[in-house]
């Protein structure tokens, strides 16, 4: 397995003097696009309704056990990255932690699959899950993770996001009430100009 996991990394890395324009956008989607997330996030919850709210709390819950099953995942098997171990061309930072799975991808793969599984998300969350395909070469291509990474990152975010759908009747209302608890009392004046939703 580990003989297949270099082998495809060599195939999708970065040549050793890449194009400018490929090396842009490869950097964009691997630093950059991870925004998108927060952004979504918080507008969803300071504009949408109270579905939408909803969906914006259990995605986020996915979010965070993704990371947090990431994590273990990495402490219990600290796989070492591309660049840690001297095998292809690397042209991006990354601290010299443990590869498997991707913290990045689990994050993102987390939250969109977690939305796609909403009512009213589901396009919109279809899209970002495919568009997190892009991420996942773009990270490969410069260096930072090894192909199986990615996989990994994928099934424990699949994990993640259905567990947090499935168990969303029992924690769902009370993270609710009590956020909207906390959005009224810090965003009263801009809720009372018509600038946010209460």
């Amino acid at each position: 397995m580990e003989a297949l996991n270099q082998a495809l990394f060599l195939t999708l890395n970065a040549p050793a003097h890449p194009g400018p324009a490929v090396l842009w956008l490869a950097t964009t989607l691997a630093e950059k696009l991870i925004w998108v997330i927060p952004i979504l996030i918080g507008a969803g919850w300071l504009y949408g309704g109270r579905d939408v709210r909803k969906a914006v709390i259990v995605a986020v819950v996915a979010g965070v056990a993704g990371l947090l099953a990431a994590w273990l995942i990495g402490a219990i098997w600290p796989h070492p990255r591309p660049f840690m171990v001297g095998i292809g061309h690397t042209f991006m930072h990354h601290a010299p932690n443990a590869s498997f799975p991707s913290d990045h991808l689990t994050f993102w793969w987390s939250i969109t699959l977690s939305l796609a599984l909403c009512r009213g998300w589901h396009r919109t969350g279809s899209v970002l899950v495919l568009l997190g395909l892009a991420i996942a070469w773009a990270r490969v291509y410069l260096g930072v993770h090894w192909p199986f990474d990615m996989l990994g990152a994928a099934l424990v975010a699949a994990s993640c996001a259905g567990l947090a759908s499935f168990a969303a009747g029992w924690y769902l209302m009370p993270i609710y009430r009590l956020a909207l608890s906390l959005h009224r009392k810090l965003f009263g004046p801009l809720i009372r100009r018509g600038w946010i939703r209460e």
